[in-house]
């Protein structure tokens, strides 16, 4: 939980504007202190600048960054934002070949690492992590982001230069780089929501390194590997053998994510997942001595009235509170503040996001900051065993309310046609697998949709609240595991309750419950409907609106009017009505702040 940033260029000598460089650094990472405001460093080199921000939390006395190594006579230089699972196992492993441990960090240990075993240690990585090396022996640049994309980075090339950081706002503190926006971009922002297509930064010449990707730097230029990604191959496990290997699995994931030394907290959803995530670190945390707070998020939606997002009496939360010693703290969240968080979380994402599903994460990730800075979810369990939202034509709505001259230049059904195509073409199957070829690309779809939206969602809401999110469900070994089981074991009736609740219904304490699956929002809250359809309404009054240069008001007002109080998804799979009117609000906001120029 960190913000990291810096600049490259093999053509100059930064040395000879040292101060410069480092005030130029320090700049891009005050831009990202809301990712850790307690401790900033910089370093400067010949060919490379880097900075950090981040918490205290991070035991700043003995993992302070960049972190600087040398070996063997040369200089080793590190900026990390992350978490390594196995630190302990590979500093083990790095103690036998003889390196010496200065710090308690994980920092120490990931350098050392790739000191070790250079671009290889992508191998041995567990975690979630971003990080950039400076390497004099290579006379390289190595930057690496963990498999599935938990940890943002994003990059931009201008002339010899290369700038990165943890978020574009980052990247805006170089002086040569201003937000411009492109076709590419408006169609992202139109037609791809909730997801977005990795590697595109929406805007112009801003890049996003995607998940499992490396990238190199050095004279030659500029070269992206991509290290892992999911691979198909034959699985023969019965159902019995593919039950136990994703208990294990899924246990393992939470045991590595679930901190031994500090206490934890569940954030609990109408998710089936977050309970087995609930017992396991129930039963976790009583084998290590430490307390387990969990969050029960509801929303307020009028004097005395709650919508509970799950039942507080239900007998399986009861079983827990009385055999584990859980703390229940409800967390109330009132349309104010999911009104207010929609800008803020905008902020954080530096992009229109999922309207109050982000805001109201946002909002809870606050209330639990003060009292946690570690909690476990089950977001991803119905993604990561294949179930999906229903596929929706974003376009089609879009259309509706853009300008015509807007929708015929975007032409929004080509763009989302391509960017399927592409994505589908990258899904992996092997020879003989032609009959299973459409479930594979399906998963794989979905994969880097759905699960990198969801990941790029919390990390985002709770690192801007000082509250590191894990998510044990977003394990890539699992990943890597359940994608290749067929596709009848792994789901029944479109649900995951085959594989994942037959894997823990005889090791869990209680009969786990049966919801439908809801993110954190209300969205059948009538009174927050109507908040944000007359704050929405508000905007398209106001003729200096950006809204204005791409949308149709009297289209927009009849769409908004016409699908009142719908309960149904319409747009970006998990969007009914009022998230629609709450992300064209967010997507007015973005505009007026980063105002961009159309290009």
């Amino acid at each position: 939980m960190s913000g990291i940033a810096g600049i490259i260029n093999f053509k100059k000598n930064m040395f000879e504007y040292k101060s410069y460089n480092r005030l130029l650094v320090n700049d891009m990472a005050q831009a990202l202190r809301h990712r850790g405001h307690d401790s900033c460093g910089e370093w400067v080199g010949e060919h490379a600048a880097f900075s950090d921000t981040r918490p205290a939390a991070n035991d700043l006395d003995v993992g302070n960054q960049p972190m600087k190594k040398i070996v063997e006579g040369y200089e080793f230089i590190i900026t990390y934002n992350g978490e390594l699972y196995n630190s302990n196992e590979l500093k083990k492993n790095l103690i036998k070949f003889g390196y010496i441990f200065d710090t308690k960090s994980d920092t120490e240990v990931l350098l050392y690492t790739y000191i070790h075993y250079g671009e290889k240690c992508t191998q041995m990585l567990n975690g979630i992590y971003a990080f950039c090396i400076w390497d004099s022996m290579r006379q390289q640049v190595f930057i690496c982001r963990d498999r599935l994309g938990a940890k943002p980075l994003y990059y931009s090339k201008i002339g010899d230069t290369l700038v990165f950081g943890s978020e574009i706002k980052a990247l805006f503190r170089f002086p040569f780089l201003k937000p411009q926006l492109d076709k590419t971009g408006l169609c992202e922002i139109f037609v791809m929501p909730p997801s977005r297509t990795q590697g595109i930064g929406i805007f112009k010449n801003v890049n996003e390194l995607r998940p499992g990707c490396t990238m190199t730097i050095n004279r030659s230029g500029t070269f992206v590997n991509r290290y892992w990604n999911l691979e198909s191959k034959e699985n023969t496990d019965n159902f019995e053998i593919a039950c136990e290997k994703t208990y294990d699995l899924i246990s393992d994931s939470v045991k590595c994510r679930q901190p031994c030394n500090v206490s934890s907290g569940i954030l609990l959803s109408e998710n089936p997942g977050s309970y087995i995530i609930a017992a396991l670190a129930a039963k976790e945390a009583a084998l290590n001595g430490k307390s387990l707070s969990v969050y029960i998020p509801e929303f307020k939606l009028c004097e005395n009235n709650f919508d509970k997002v799950f039942c507080r009496n239900n007998p399986f939360f009861k079983f827990l509170t009385e055999i584990y010693g859980i703390k229940c703290i409800p967390l109330i969240c009132d349309n104010n503040s999911l009104l207010k968080n929609l800008y803020d979380s905008v902020y954080y994402r530096d992009l229109p996001g999922m309207a109050d599903l982000d805001s109201s994460l946002l909002y809870f990730c606050h209330e639990i900051k003060k009292e946690n800075t570690v909690i476990l979810s089950g977001d991803c369990s119905n993604e990561i065993f294949g179930i999906f939202p229903p596929s929706l034509d974003n376009a089609s709505v879009m259309n509706k309310i853009l300008k015509p001259a807007v929708s015929e230049t975007l032409k929004l059904e080509e763009y989302s046609r391509m960017r399927y195509d592409e994505t589908i073409a990258e899904a992996p199957y092997f020879d003989g697998d032609e009959k299973k070829k459409k479930e594979r690309q399906l998963y794989y779809l979905n994969f880097n949709r759905c699960i990198c939206a969801l990941l790029d969602r919390c990390e985002r809401m709770s690192t801007a609240s000082g509250v590191k999110l894990r998510m044990p469900f977003c394990d890539y070994r699992a990943a890597e595991y359940l994608q290749n089981i067929p596709y009848n074991i792994r789901t029944a009736n479109n649900t995951p309750e085959t594989l994942l609740f037959e894997a823990f219904k005889n090791k869990l304490p209680q009969k786990l419950p049966s919801f439908s699956y809801r993110q954190y929002s209300p969205q059948y809250n009538p009174r927050y409907e109507k908040a944000v359809r007359g704050l929405l309404f508000e905007i398209l009054e106001d003729s200096s609106s950006p809204l204005m240069t791409f949308f149709d008001r009297q289209s927009v007002i009849e769409l908004c009017s016409e699908h009142s109080h719908s309960e149904k998804p319409f747009f970006g799979r998990v969007m009914a009505l009022p998230q629609f009117m709450g992300y064209l609000i967010q997507i007015d906001y973005w505009l007026r702040e980063y105002n961009p120029r159309l290009v």
